[in-house]
């Protein structure tokens, strides 16, 4: 088993990655603050995990209540989050009661804003059981949900107790849900990570085919470096807004269809492909770096196209983006494999052409 931590003094909190840690009660139980809990998860995740977390937990004394929502994007609003608090009111769950969040990015995102807003802030802990999740949205404390018109637009800061990433339920994930994961690894790699996306260029296959040691050091590599810029940047106000690489065209992506069609790995890996675009006709990335980053997420079996939009909708969606100030869209672009920054001064015509070139 590996551990790292987030460093955040008093909020700081491990992460476990390793086989068999779902049901790891060891690892688990300190991070619960009363021997009852309430348990979040889906219809997909549930029939495979739900009784064995549940188990695990009861053989140990913990009362265990459950609530499981439907799976997909389109159900990250308002509507299935009343489901959780339905709960937590129907079993009288208390300001400490301890909320688990069993799945994947929505499961996560929504049991955390749960708890960050239930009693006006109560403790939860992660137990990502998808890729994505574990590399990325179940570490670093944001919460949300989505609006018709904005993807996340409602959330809040709320930094779990502990994250438990088992690597073996990744042998459960569906081969599509899988590459959209390693869009975010592929993220690492270029905002800040060079040798670890040289890395990626050399080991793509042994992670589609979850070798177990390849699979261990992606996760904890990302993980790492997550943590590294959460840790110095936990509201993103500075340096954590370059995690957000393709993610303003990606939300623009969801947002446009729906949040139905695409999963979200697969409209970030476009949306990096077109930052990328930007980057290259503002001088900044050259061609051959632009073809190995095309190359990468080909290997990934990831999208390099959007689903065609209109570049005008797409702007319309990016202008309500989260990274909006002061009335300017803001872009985490690369100088480079390894090397991103955040800026406002793209002309219109180079942000256009390269929305265009991809969409």
């Amino acid at each position: 088993m590996r551990e790292l931590a987030v460093d955040l003094g008093e909020r700081s909190y491990p992460i476990f990655i390793g086989s068999g840690v779902l049901t790891a009660h060891e690892l688990l139980l300190p991070h619960l603050e009363q021997p009852r809990a309430v348990l979040v998860t889906n219809e997909t995740v549930a029939p495979l995990y739900l009784e064995r977390v549940t188990t695990m937990l009861e053989r140990h004394a913990v009362r265990v209540d459950s609530v499981v929502l439907p799976d997909g994007e389109q159900y990250k609003n308002w509507q299935t989050l009343e489901k959780i608090y339905d709960t937590l009111v129907d079993t009288r769950a208390e300001r400490t009661t301890p909320l688990i969040a069993l799945g994947g990015g929505v499961i996560g995102d929504m049991t955390g804003f749960a708890a960050a807003t239930w009693q006006r802030g109560a403790p939860f802990v992660q137990l990502p059981t998808t890729l994505l999740a574990q590399v990325d949205s179940s570490v670093g404390g944001k919460t949300a949900i989505n609006h018709p018109r904005g993807k996340n637009m409602i959330g809040a800061f709320h930094q779990p107790r502990a994250v438990l990433i088992d690597t073996d339920t990744l042998a459960t994930l569906p081969l599509r849900e899988l590459r959209a994961g390693l869009a975010e690894v592929i993220k690492y790699g270029l905002i800040r990570d060079a040798a670890f996306f040289e890395w990626l260029e050399g080991h793509m296959e042994a992670l589609l085919a979850l070798e177990p040691g390849a699979v261990a050091f992606a996760i904890e590599r990302s993980c790492r470096n997550k943590a590294e810029v959460v840790a110095a940047d936990e509201t993103e106000r500075g340096e954590r807004a370059l995690l957000n690489l393709g993610h303003t065209f990606g939300h623009a992506i969801e947002t446009g269809t729906g949040y139905v069609g695409w999963l979200h790995g697969e409209a970030v890996a476009v949306g990096m492909l077109m930052a990328a675009e930007v980057s290259l006709r503002l001088g900044w990335l050259d061609e051959n770096e632009l073809a190995r980053i095309e190359g990468l997420l080909i290997r990934a079996g990831l999208p390099v196209q959007g689903p065609g939009l209109p570049v005008d909708e797409m702007l319309h969606w990016m202008a309500g983006d989260k990274k909006v100030s002061g009335g300017r869209l803001r872009l985490v672009l690369l100088q480079g494999i390894g090397r991103a920054v955040v800026t406002a001064e793209v002309p219109p015509s180079v942000l256009r052409a390269a929305i265009e070139a991809r969409s």
